[in-house]
């Protein structure tokens, strides 16, 4: 996220695909009232989800709510994995693991923190111009690393806030200062600063970053990814000529269908067919650009995530253990180059990712369980046997510890991480609460933001019905 520890920028997505000759057939567009879950299936997922939870409970600072952005000990918080924090509490008090109080007082304590923390040009302020930095101290809030103030962390940050603002609809003090807050520090954020102007090669588009030290990143979101929801939220708030920049945005996207029948935009790490669909549920939802192609984000993400499937079942590397019920590329951590041996050449932090055998970021033979779980709604039929497959041969192994399934794990290197983190285990916990009752969605998709921002994009419902209807 970002752009300090940000995946491979999406220009390198322009490269040239090739199709393929093989074909897949995938089952209809399930959800979650056309799959019926043994008790053991729901029993593993309730696992995984309650345990998923308790790294955004252990791994966050009761004294102003920020979250770590992995489990070590001195890692520093993550503002995007902080805004996965909050849909997550409420996670927990719907399934009674905290009280609704408890979920509450959190909440509050980090809007309040969020408000009063330093917004300036100093380089060890939290953020600017009501942004933030993407890491920031634990215990200060002060910016680390001297990392960039960044437009998508923020964006996530928004989007739990948002939804904060809806869960949180109690008459106590604490719940209506959740609320006032929540508007408060959404509506501060100017927009214009992060514009990139008319003269620029991508005109009016959400800028990367900034820095003190060197200021504006010199690009704009670029290629489908992630920061869909950021041009959403950031439209509803009244961003100027934010339709001309998302036009720009469009330009840059790539098309491929590199399976028969999986034609879709493509972005080859999964995280970024899935942090939009935490909140937002595109479900027969199409721009301009999707429109066209007749196919909706959701289905777009559905088929990223058979591709994925697919390439693995393929091999073409020929990676230990890739196959039909093991699988899923996306940024994670990995084992690193001391693990290097017979050619083969291993990364540590990176953003792997597959659109097909002609179009990948890096596979060096690690797989993230985020990467299939997180995409539990899309294809719940073939997520949920790889999940099951993952706990019965590898949760042994080392796949499995405190907070659920670890980052990522390479059979080839023979190893398994050791860490959690945040921007990993947010997908997790939200998504299968979304397969198995809408929970975010329904909260977030009523909210003017939402509504505004997909109505100033000219988002359509492909059933005809108007955005306002769902």
């Amino acid at each position: 996220m970002g752009f300090t520890k940000k995946i491979i920028p999406s220009i390198l997505l322009l490269v040239m695909i090739l199709g393929c000759n093989s074909s897949v057939t995938i089952q209809s567009n399930n959800n979650k009232g056309e799959i019926v879950l043994t008790k053991s299936e729901q029993s593993f997922l309730d696992s995984l989800q309650y345990r998923t939870f308790l790294f955004f409970w252990n791994e966050s600072n009761p004294a102003n709510g920020l979250v770590k952005d992995r489990s070590t000990k001195d890692s520093p918080a993550s503002i995007a994995a902080t805004g996965f924090a909050i849909p997550a509490w409420a996670i927990g008090a719907e399934k009674k693991w905290i009280t609704r109080q408890a979920a509450a007082e959190r909440t509050l304590t980090l809007l309040k923190f969020l408000m009063r923390s330093e917004q300036s040009e100093n380089k060890f302020a939290t953020g600017y111009k009501g942004f933030y930095y993407h890491f920031l101290n634990m215990q200060t809030g002060e910016r680390e690393w001297n990392c960039e103030l960044s437009s998508i962390d923020t964006g996530l940050l928004f989007a739990g806030i948002v939804f904060a603002r809806n869960y949180f609809d109690g008459s106590n003090e604490i719940e209506k200062g959740i609320r006032d807050l929540s508007s408060q520090l959404i509506t501060r954020a100017d927009w214009k600063f992060f514009t990139l102007p008319d003269s620029h090669k991508m005109p009016n588009s959400i800028c990367l970053g900034w820095t003190p030290e060197e200021r504006f990143h010199p690009w704009g979101w670029h290629g489908y990814n992630e920061a869909l929801i950021l041009y959403i939220i950031a439209a509803g708030l009244g961003m100027e000529k934010i339709e001309q920049g998302y036009e720009t945005w469009l330009s840059t996207y790539e098309w491929s269908e590199p399976y028969k029948g999986l034609a879709h935009v493509v972005f080859p790490p999964l995280f970024g067919h899935q942090f939009s669909h935490m909140f937002i549920d595109f479900r027969n939802l199409a721009d301009r650009y999707l429109k066209e192609k007749n196919i909706d984000y959701f289905e777009n993400s559905r088929f990223a995530t058979y591709v994925q499937r697919e390439y693995a079942k393929e091999n073409p590397i020929g990676w230990v253990g890739y196959d039909s019920l093991t699988w899923g590329l996306t940024a994670c951590d990995g084992p690193g180059s001391s693990y290097n041996k017979d050619a083969k050449e291993f990364l540590g932090y990176a953003g792997r990712g597959t659109s097909g055998k002609d179009l990948v970021y890096f596979d060096d033979g690690t797989i993230a369980p985020t990467a299939a779980a997180s995409s539990i709604v899309f294809a719940p039929e073939i997520v949920i046997p790889t999940l099951i497959n993952f706990m019965k041969k590898f949760g042994s192994e080392g796949l499995w510890d405190k907070y659920g399934f670890v980052d990522a794990f390479n059979l080839t290197a023979g190893w398994y991480g050791k860490d959690y983190l945040g921007i990993d285990q947010g997908p997790i916990i939200l998504m299968i609460e979304n397969f198995r009752n809408e929970f975010v969605w329904k909260l977030m998709m009523k909210d003017p933001v939402i509504q505004n921002g997909l109505k100033r994009l000219r988002f359509e419902n492909l059933s005809n019905r108007s955005v306002h209807e769902k």
